[in-house]
């Protein structure tokens, strides 16, 4: 079980990949950057919830009734989630798929401070050293074709991506320590029921006020935002047990392999081509993920 993590964490980092994906997708389809992020949650919600009730009935423990720390824990988490999804939609309308999305990676060292200082989960030394190599790959990827580099406003929204990503990794893995002793996958998924509803129904109100009419057309397009919902619930899933397994900074810092996955949809789906510099900047970022693998966590 010491390692089930890591292939939990892979497998979140890849359906995460598609999911954004579908997304950018769905810009073409006339819906707005809110519209795209509701369709995360929309059908991802009963989804969650259908898995809590059968994972509920197939596990013979008690379950704790979820307590106010669990609530700060899972609203905080799920606030900062929405948030960030929020701005990483609005990032593919200003670069490069694959660089968009490298752009929130600067989440790990923020993980790794707001892990230490809210949870008192420590970074190894060669763990840190793992997420300041991924970092310095962000930072080369961050410089813009046409100038700006860190003064850009896609760095801007990509730094508040990772940092909001970071209290949605905390929150969730705060949440899911509440539900002790029940086994990881069961934490995960109550956790995940809940967060997702709350969600749904903040989003929902936001549109509402916000963009009239964006409801009806998130909802027209079922077709192809049911999608979106069902791998952002099978993404959730899997980053939940993994939160439920593991420090959130080494989950993160793993989680980052999902630049790779993205290079490989950048190239092949939506034609996009990387520069040298951006190159090496993976490069980076592949170095760290297999320092975490090989020596960052145990």
């Amino acid at each position: 079980m010491t390692g089930l993590w890591i292939w939990v964490t892979l497998a979140a980092a890849m359906v995460q990949t598609l999911r954004f994906m579908l997304q950018k997708r769905l810009k073409g389809v006339g819906l707005s950057t809110g519209g795209a992020t509701f369709s995360r949650f929309l059908f991802g919600a009963p989804l969650a919830a259908i898995a809590a009730v059968l994972t509920l009935g197939l596990t013979d423990a008690a379950v704790p009734l979820p307590g106010l720390r669990f609530w700060v824990f899972a609203l905080a988490g799920g606030t900062g989630q929405v948030a960030a999804t929020f701005l990483t939609v609005a990032l593919f309308s200003l670069r490069n798929f694959a660089v968009g999305v490298a752009f929130t990676k600067t989440e790990t060292v923020q993980v790794a401070l707001f892990s230490a200082l809210v949870l008192g989960e420590i970074v190894s030394g060669l763990g840190w050293i793992a997420i300041l190599v991924g970092l310095g790959g962000v930072l080369l990827l961050s410089r813009a074709p046409g100038g700006g580099g860190l003064r850009s406003r896609a760095t801007v929204y990509g730094v508040l991506a990772g940092g909001l990503f970071g209290i949605s990794a905390i929150g969730y893995r705060g949440a899911t320590l509440e539900l002790l002793p029940l086994a990881a996958f069961s934490r995960a998924i109550i956790t995940l029921a809940c967060v997702t509803f709350a969600q749904s129904i903040g989003m929902a109100l936001y549109l509402r006020l916000r963009e009239p009419g964006e409801l009806g057309r998130v909802l027209a397009a079922w077709r192809r935002t049911i999608w979106v919902g069902v791998t952002g619930v099978a993404g959730s899933a899997a980053w939940f047990t993994a939160f439920a397994l593991q420090n959130a900074a080494y989950v993160r810092a793993l989680g980052q392999v999902e630049i790779v996955f993205t290079l490989v949809v950048s190239a092949l789906v939506f034609h996009e081509r990387l520069s040298r510099r951006e190159a090496v900047g993976i490069a980076l970022v592949v170095t760290s993920l297999l320092l975490i693998i090989l020596g960052g966590a145990r």
